[in-house]
């Protein structure tokens, strides 16, 4: 296998890392400076060109893209994958994962545990989402801040509002969440690759700080998660749409809570507590799928006309309980059920005797005349409103409360 990595920091740990461990594989193996890239666009196949010469076929990229270079980062992945090039991280996966707001979104749409979080960016809706998030103490996070840069713990309601309002003064988006008191400057970094977690450390901040970042002067040790840490750690990767991830959770008194999946997690910290060879882990994952490069499934299915991919919920009452009581029934109707997800378990492919049940969640390519039948009828709209001459004062005046006087 030929892999490139992409990295700005070829004399880093974890590049350096990863590099021996392919080489000991007998893999041929290159850090490419992902700046260095050329993107074009005016041939009859997409191509890169690498420091003014055109690319070397590569079967395989692993990103490792600064937060500083994302846009242009996610650029060269996505020319990557326009090529058929395999990667584990995908530009989309990226691009969640570098949005803090993005990624609680997508994490929050899938019952992921999330510490209380809310967004806001009039400075008159602080206090009451201060309040949404149980009051003070609480912790404040810069949307783009990465390793802990932008991350500040408000004592009390006064300083919250302090820090915000200078904040957005500044042009800068943040997000305001919950303290989570008991977890005590701990939290759990578990590294997913494909779909398990090979590696998990407990990091403990330094005396009175509260983020237990390694180079804040955290400590690290080994930890072996439990069945529900793994799964959630694994299922926040898989939905971010990352294959090699760092999962950052806390531990809350109602289990774990999804902190940040994190898209190039570094490598020494865990190596050092752990033992373990996860470079040589994340490389023999990639030589494992190098011949499946990521496709973007509803784009490739759509082509057809009429068909088309739909996430459906069985709901109570549902007219498919009547039509189709299992999936065989749905393939009648010409729908393919891809998986079918009940509670936290996910059923790839499932069998035609697999019987429906409620708040099932099935994955479906189809004809999208069947499938549509089967999504409830929404609240009809009312028609459209006739236009209406524009008035003799269009504006009228006002007084400083808003009323008319």
């Amino acid at each position: 296998m030929r892999l490139g990595i992409l990295s700005r920091s070829p004399g880093a740990y974890s590049t350096q890392r990863l590099v021996a461990a392919a080489r000991e594989r007998g893999h041929k193996v290159k850090v490419l400076d992902t700046l260095r890239f050329g993107i074009d666009l005016a041939g009859d196949e997409p191509d890169l060109q690498y420091r003014g010469k055109p690319l070397v076929d590569y079967d395989a990229v692993l990103p490792r893209i600064g937060a500083s270079i994302t846009f242009y980062g996610l650029a060269v992945v996505r020319q990557f994958e326009q090529m058929d090039v395999y990667t584990p991280n995908p530009s989309n996966g990226i691009a969640n994962s570098r949005d803090k707001l993005r990624a609680f979104q997508i994490l929050s749409r899938h019952d992921v545990g999330i510490p209380a979080t809310t967004f806001v960016r009039d400075r008159n809706d602080v206090l009451a989402a201060i309040d949404r998030v149980g009051g003070a103490p609480v912790v404040i996070k810069l949307l783009e801040g990465t390793q802990g840069i932008g991350v500040i713990l408000a004592p009390d309601i006064k300083v919250a509002e302090a820090v915000i309002e200078t904040l957005q003064s500044t042009k800068q988006n943040v997000l305001i969440q919950r303290f989570i008191a008991e977890s005590r400057g701990r939290d759990v970094r578990a590294l997913v690759v494909g779909d398990r977690v090979v590696a998990a450390m407990r990091r403990t901040a330094s005396g009175d700080e509260f983020r237990s970042n390694v180079h804040r002067g955290g400590s690290t040790e080994l930890v072996e998660l439990d069945d529900e840490y793994q799964r959630v750690a694994v299922q926040s990767a898989q939905i971010m749409g990352l294959r090699v991830a760092g999962v950052d959770m806390l531990e809350a008194d109602d289990g774990p809570l999804v902190m940040e999946v994190n898209s190039s997690p570094g490598l020494e910290g865990i190596e050092t507590a752990t033992e373990l060879d996860i470079a040589g882990a994340i490389v023999d994952y990639i030589a494992n799928q190098v011949a499946f490069p990521e496709l973007d499934v509803r784009q490739r299915l759509s082509v057809s006309a009429g068909y088309g991919v739909a996430d459906l919920v069985i709901h109570e009452g549902a007219d498919v309980l009547t039509t189709a009581v299992d999936v065989g029934g749905l393939r009648e109707l010409d729908i393919t059920v891809l998986t079918l997800n009940r509670g936290t378990t996910v059923i790839p492919n499932p069998r035609s005797d697999h019987t429906l049940e409620i708040n099932d969640r099935l994955l479906c390519f189809g004809r999208l005349d069947a499938m549509r039948d089967l999504v409830p009828a929404r609240r009809r709209r009312r028609a459209r409103p006739r236009i209406q001459p524009l008035p003799d004062d269009p504006i009228p005046e006002t007084s400083p409360t808003g009323d008319t006087p």
